[in-house]
């Protein structure tokens, strides 16, 4: 059974390093930065509506304009140039776990996310790298009217009005240079 793992710095971060060395396993990615046309490139690649890739860009000058929050850990050497900002996987999203390419299971594995604990949560969704490749909720959940799913079938969906309405409402861009990231 994997160690639990309770605080980010508990996990071996060598384990991210690996997946640059991984570059034939990436569908697509963009290159390393953030401006407006890596914005309006990711925008483009996720098929967003326009109302979503309107407030990247907004978001993005938000965050261009705000400095880093004075709370949390000190991240003065962040460079957000150097990195790359969207990477989809060779692989479609799967409804079941044993879907999931074998690199991708390893990889969660590798985090600490042991297989049981994946299979008991009510809503799963697994993302890796930028895009979600394993999504799930159990039926019972559904019955009572929980709504589970990605966000970009969510924009480009029936609950695409649901999303318009509220998303970015409970912590606006505005709030923190990272919520504007987050935007």
């Amino acid at each position: 059974m994997a160690e639990e793992k309770t605080q980010v710095t508990d996990i071996d971060q060598s384990v991210y390093d690996f997946r640059f060395e991984e570059s034939e396993k990436d569908f697509y990615k963009v290159r390393k930065g953030l401006d407006e046309s890596v914005v309006l490139r990711i925008s483009e690649e996720k098929k967003d509506p326009e109302w979503v890739k309107e407030l990247r860009l907004k978001s993005l000058k938000i965050f261009n304009s705000m400095n880093e929050p004075d709370w949390g850990p000190d991240i003065h050497d962040l460079d957000v140039q150097q990195i790359v900002h969207y990477v989809k996987p060779k692989t479609q999203m799967a409804a079941k776990w044993e879907d999931v390419p074998q690199d991708i299971k390893d990889t969660f594995e590798k985090l600490g996310i042991p297989e049981a604990e994946r299979k008991s949560l009510a809503g799963v969704g697994a993302q890796y790298d930028s895009e979600v490749v394993y999504h799930n909720v159990k039926e019972e959940v559904a019955k009572q009217g929980v709504i589970y799913t990605d966000m970009e079938s969510a924009v480009n969906g029936e609950y695409a009005d649901l999303v318009k309405q509220y998303f970015m409402n409970v912590i606006p861009p505005t709030d923190h240079k990272f919520a504007a990231l987050h935007g």
